[in-house]
């Protein structure tokens, strides 16, 4: 996957479209992102104790890693990732900027 960890992201497709948030956890097996602040959900707790209050708490879910793009760092704008080899090292590299990320 192109998107990492903490990487800054922009939502290109789906309902929250325009959006962007931080990249919480990436699942590479599903291909999906957990971005903060988008597809957030609710969820119902029931009370675990007695005389605790049930409760509804809001939580993102994981959306497709092709319904983001990721932010270039350098010129902030939503761009296509490529990749550089220098050496034995292999780098990510913004198309726009041709900067490496």
């Amino acid at each position: 996957m192109r998107v990492k960890k903490g990487d800054n992201v922009a939502v290109i497709s789906g309902k929250d479209k325009g959006k962007s948030g931080k990249v919480l956890r990436a699942i590479p097996g599903l291909e999906k992102v957990l971005v903060e602040s988008v597809n957030v959900v609710k969820r119902h707790q029931r009370p675990r104790k007695q005389g605790e209050k049930g409760q509804i708490s809001q939580m993102p879910s994981p959306i497709h890693v092709s319904n983001v793009m990721l932010i270039c760092p350098k010129c902030s704008k939503p761009t296509r990732v490529g990749y550089r080899l220098e050496g034995d090292n292999k780098s990510r590299a913004c198309k726009k900027c041709k900067e490496i990320i």
